[in-house]
Protein backbone atom coordinates (compact mmCIF):
# COMPACT_ATOMS: atom_id res chain seq x y z
CA UNK A 1 0.00 0.00 0.00
CA UNK A 2 1.44 3.49 -1.35
CA UNK A 3 2.07 5.94 1.61
CA UNK A 4 -0.49 9.55 0.60
CA UNK A 5 1.81 12.31 -0.50
CA UNK A 6 0.85 14.47 2.41
CA UNK A 7 1.64 11.64 4.81
CA UNK A 8 5.19 11.41 2.73
CA UNK A 9 5.53 15.33 3.34
CA UNK A 10 4.79 15.28 7.13
CA UNK A 11 7.13 12.58 7.41
CA UNK A 12 10.08 14.48 5.98
CA UNK A 13 9.06 17.29 7.84
CA UNK A 14 9.53 15.62 10.70
CA UNK A 15 12.59 14.81 10.01
CA UNK A 16 13.96 18.09 9.30
CA UNK A 17 12.49 19.00 12.44
CA UNK A 18 15.66 18.74 14.92
CA UNK A 19 17.56 21.97 15.47
CA UNK A 20 21.05 20.21 14.63
CA UNK A 21 19.81 18.82 11.36
CA UNK A 22 18.94 22.20 10.43
CA UNK A 23 22.06 23.83 11.28
CA UNK A 24 23.80 20.59 9.48
CA UNK A 25 21.96 21.41 6.20
CA UNK A 26 22.48 25.35 6.45
CA UNK A 27 26.21 24.74 6.85
CA UNK A 28 26.26 22.04 3.38
CA UNK A 29 24.24 25.04 1.35
CA UNK A 30 27.69 26.18 -0.01
CA UNK A 31 29.16 22.40 -0.59
CA UNK A 32 30.95 19.49 1.22
CA UNK A 33 32.00 20.39 4.37
CA UNK A 34 34.39 17.77 6.32
CA UNK A 35 32.81 16.47 9.97
CA UNK A 36 35.29 18.13 11.85
CA UNK A 37 34.32 21.50 10.41
CA UNK A 38 31.01 20.37 11.49
CA UNK A 39 31.49 19.79 14.68
CA UNK A 40 33.49 22.91 14.79
CA UNK A 41 30.76 25.12 14.03
CA UNK A 42 28.28 23.24 16.09
CA UNK A 43 28.09 22.81 19.72
CA UNK A 44 27.49 19.08 19.98
CA UNK A 45 29.04 15.76 20.70
CA UNK A 46 30.87 13.55 18.05
CA UNK A 47 28.13 10.41 18.39
CA UNK A 48 25.29 13.08 18.54
CA UNK A 49 26.72 14.68 15.21
CA UNK A 50 26.82 11.56 14.12
CA UNK A 51 23.78 10.06 14.64
CA UNK A 52 21.80 13.49 13.42
CA UNK A 53 24.45 12.96 9.95
CA UNK A 54 23.04 8.93 10.08
CA UNK A 55 19.20 10.22 9.67
CA UNK A 56 19.69 12.77 6.82
CA UNK A 57 21.89 10.03 5.15
CA UNK A 58 19.40 7.46 5.28
CA UNK A 59 16.56 10.06 3.96
CA UNK A 60 18.69 10.60 1.13
CA UNK A 61 19.14 14.63 1.76
CA UNK A 62 23.13 14.45 2.43
CA UNK A 63 25.52 12.02 0.69
CA UNK A 64 28.76 11.47 2.55
CA UNK A 65 32.23 11.45 0.08
CA UNK A 66 35.02 10.09 1.49
CA UNK A 67 38.60 11.45 0.70
CA UNK A 68 41.34 9.32 2.56
CA UNK A 69 40.64 9.58 6.41
CA UNK A 70 38.66 12.82 6.17
CA UNK A 71 34.77 12.13 5.46
CA UNK A 72 32.87 14.72 4.18
CA UNK A 73 29.21 15.70 3.64
CA UNK A 74 27.53 17.37 0.75
CA UNK A 75 23.37 18.43 0.32
CA UNK A 76 22.46 15.13 -2.18
CA UNK A 77 20.76 17.90 -4.24
CA UNK A 78 20.30 21.54 -4.49
CA UNK A 79 16.31 21.51 -3.80
CA UNK A 80 17.41 21.38 -0.02
CA UNK A 81 19.06 24.45 -0.14
CA UNK A 82 15.87 26.39 -2.14
CA UNK A 83 13.57 24.97 0.97
CA UNK A 84 15.89 27.00 3.49
CA UNK A 85 15.96 29.79 2.04
CA UNK A 86 12.25 30.05 1.48
CA UNK A 87 11.53 29.14 5.24
CA UNK A 88 13.99 32.19 5.63
CA UNK A 89 12.10 34.05 3.64
CA UNK A 90 8.76 32.83 5.30
CA UNK A 91 10.40 33.23 9.03
CA UNK A 92 11.31 36.85 8.07
CA UNK A 93 7.81 37.78 6.99
CA UNK A 94 6.42 36.40 10.42
CA UNK A 95 8.63 37.89 12.15
CA UNK A 96 8.17 41.31 10.32
CA UNK A 97 4.25 41.37 11.41
CA UNK A 98 4.92 39.95 14.95
CA UNK A 99 7.16 42.82 14.89
CA UNK A 100 4.79 45.38 13.32
CA UNK A 101 1.87 44.41 15.96
CA UNK A 102 4.43 45.05 19.12
CA UNK A 103 4.96 48.11 17.65
CA UNK A 104 1.49 49.19 17.47
CA UNK A 105 0.59 47.51 20.82
CA UNK A 106 3.39 49.35 22.16
CA UNK A 107 1.96 52.55 20.87
CA UNK A 108 -1.58 51.86 21.86
CA UNK A 109 -1.12 50.08 25.07
CA UNK A 110 0.35 52.94 27.06
CA UNK A 111 -0.88 56.20 27.89
CA UNK A 112 0.45 58.94 26.33
CA UNK A 113 2.57 61.53 29.08
CA UNK A 114 0.49 64.16 28.91
CA UNK A 115 -2.60 62.32 29.69
CA UNK A 116 -0.77 60.06 32.47
CA UNK A 117 -1.70 60.68 35.90
CA UNK A 118 0.92 62.90 37.83
CA UNK A 119 2.74 61.19 41.02
CA UNK A 120 2.02 64.26 43.14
Amino acid sequence: MQVPLYQAKAEFFRMLGHPVRIRVLELLQNGPVPVRDLLADIDIEPSNLSQQLGVLRRSGIVVSIREGSTVSYALAGGDVADLLRAARRILTELLAGQSALLAELRDTGQPSESSAPSAH
